[in-house]
């Protein structure tokens, strides 16, 4: 018998990703980003969530996508981690997605990068795929 599992659902690019919900702080608004001299490439800045300093990832450059043409307009998904919560920087926002365990496949040996390195497998959706980032 398999279950069910709740994702929070984001484009980024033409892939849409999910995350499960239990790792997911809240999802915010674009934000004023602050640039961090000499950071990676992968780290967009910093953002002011409420007093809370939050490094802000960019998903498209850490997939391996290419560069946000606007960077002004990229959503926050704020994901909790074992040291403390970081915002995932998106394209557009989903929504929260029940899908059922039975349709996810793990990643192809053919999936090379950093994209191996993130997700940890696919939902057969109707129509489309949901990668699962781990």
């Amino acid at each position: 018998m398999t279950g069910t599992r709740q994702l929070c659902t984001f484009h980024v690019v033409d892939g849409y990703f999910g995350i499960p919900v239990e790792q997911v702080q809240e999802v915010v608004r674009p934000q004023p980003i602050t640039p961090v001299p000499l950071a990676p490439r992968v780290v967009r800045g910093l953002i002011n969530l409420r007093g809370q300093i939050l490094t802000a990832i960019d998903l498209r450059f850490r997939l391996g996508l290419g560069e946000p043409r606007d960077t002004g307009n990229l959503m926050n998904v704020v994901v909790r981690t074992d040291d403390s919560p970081v915002s995932f920087l998106v394209d557009e926002i989903g929504e929260v997605l029940n899908v059922d365990e039975a349709t996810f496949e793990p990643p192809p040996e053919t999936l090379q990068g950093s994209m191996r390195e993130l997700i940890d497998g696919a939902y057969k959706l109707e129509g489309r795929l949901l990668l699962g980032l781990s």
